[in-house]
């Protein structure tokens, strides 16, 4: 189930694919493109990802969504290629009204994280790459070997999907953590057939594999810290430290785990959370042209309302807390939208937090 003060919403990608996306945390925001196996649905209920969601949205608004064939967003007929994958960030970032972000990017997200970088550089102020590839191992004129282990990889995956035997069914699962206790390995497991289906998941990794960023990271112009797990058995290490290496002034943070999703319990964890604390920016970075201060003119009312809007509340809630109709509460959070400047809920949750508003909620994000 979602967390108790997120939102879940929808917004369509050029091709007219439909991006599921939610939003929850305060501070300045943080747009996470995770390792695909991940429904925003489920998410806050496994042991894997729980930690990783207390943790960005701890000092952020989070941010997060649903690639395309994968958890709520649209399933059927999805095309999976990098310029479809980018489009879909587009549309979140547009949808959500964020102006400028901190961008994370993990695995086959790091792409799409540092290709919108460079074509958005003004509404990037730093990007993280985690586990991510430079080149991935279609994309470079792979060898006959490497065709037929991608084929192997691809066809185990297929076999295993609707098979428990340890062999086939867990042979996904084994390559991303293959040092988790046994309840975070099967929950994982889980999570990954309902995600997406066995068909899904091979068009995806086809596409992925397709992706070579190496052209476009040296273009790259904003803070960049990368991490990568020097064991990793999905994405080798050499490819997170070539991205360090193209990457100006980039950061690079070797983690000292076997597993390609980090579990909380492992001593890395602590690695991974000092490097984002030590980057991170945890105060508004919008640039000096951006929304005007927190209006001073708003009525008594609207502050009541825009104090419930930054606790996370929808209209229909904050209607029966104060007592007045939905229609009435739309037209109040409609000139607050003016009145702040913002053309978004995001925005304005976010604006009304950094003024102190809605500490309630921000306090139980922690």
């Amino acid at each position: 189930m979602a967390h108790a003060t997120e939102q879940i919403r929808f917004c369509t990608s050029r091709d007219g694919g439909r991006i599921a996306y939610a939003v929850c945390g305060s501070g300045p925001p943080l747009v996470w493109l995770g390792q695909f196996v991940r429904h925003i649905e489920l998410d806050w209920d496994s042991p894997v990802w729980r930690p990783w969601l207390s943790f960005l949205s701890r000092r952020h608004t989070l941010v997060r969504y649903d690639f395309r064939g994968c958890g709520l967003s649209d399933r059927d007929g999805v095309e999976f290629s990098h310029q479809r994958h980018v489009e879909d960030l587009e549309a979140v970032m547009d949808a959500a009204g964020l102006k400028r972000c901190i961008l994370f990017g993990m695995a086959g997200g790091g792409a799409k994280a540092a290709s919108y970088t460079v074509r958005h550089p003004d509404r990037v102020s730093h990007l993280v790459l985690y586990g991510s590839p430079t080149c991935a191992r279609l994309a470079d004129h792979p060898t006959p070997k490497q065709l037929e282990e991608a084929e192997t990889r691809l066809r185990a995956i297929e076999l295993g999907w609707p098979n428990a035997l340890p062999a086939y069914g867990h042979f996904y699962s084994s390559l991303l953590i293959p040092d988790a206790g046994p309840e975070v390995f099967h929950s994982f497991n889980e999570l990954l057939r309902r995600t997406l289906s066995a068909a899904q998941m091979v068009a995806l990794l086809r596409g992925y594999w397709q992706v070579d960023v190496r052209e476009i990271l040296p273009k790259i112009g904003r803070p960049t810290l990368v991490m990568h797990a020097r064991e990793d058995s999905t994405i080798p290490f050499e490819q997170g430290r070539r991205a360090a290496a193209l990457i100006p002034d980039a950061r690079f943070v070797p983690l000292e785990t076997r597993n390609h999703i980090l579990v909380e319990s492992e001593p890395a964890w602590r690695q991974f959370v000092d490097a984002c604390n030590d980057f991170l920016p945890t105060e508004s970075t919008k640039p000096n042209n951006s929304a005007p201060p927190l209006a001073d003119d708003l009525t008594v009312r609207e502050r009541q309302v825009l104090e419930l809007v930054a606790e996370g509340l929808d209209n229909d809630t904050i209607a029966g807390r104060l007592g007045i109709s939905p229609k009435t509460v739309r037209n109040q959070v409609s000139t607050i939208f003016s009145k702040l400047g913002v053309n978004s809920r995001v925005q304005a949750v976010v604006r009304a937090r950094d003024a102190g508003f809605g500490r309630k909620a921000a306090a139980g994000d922690s």
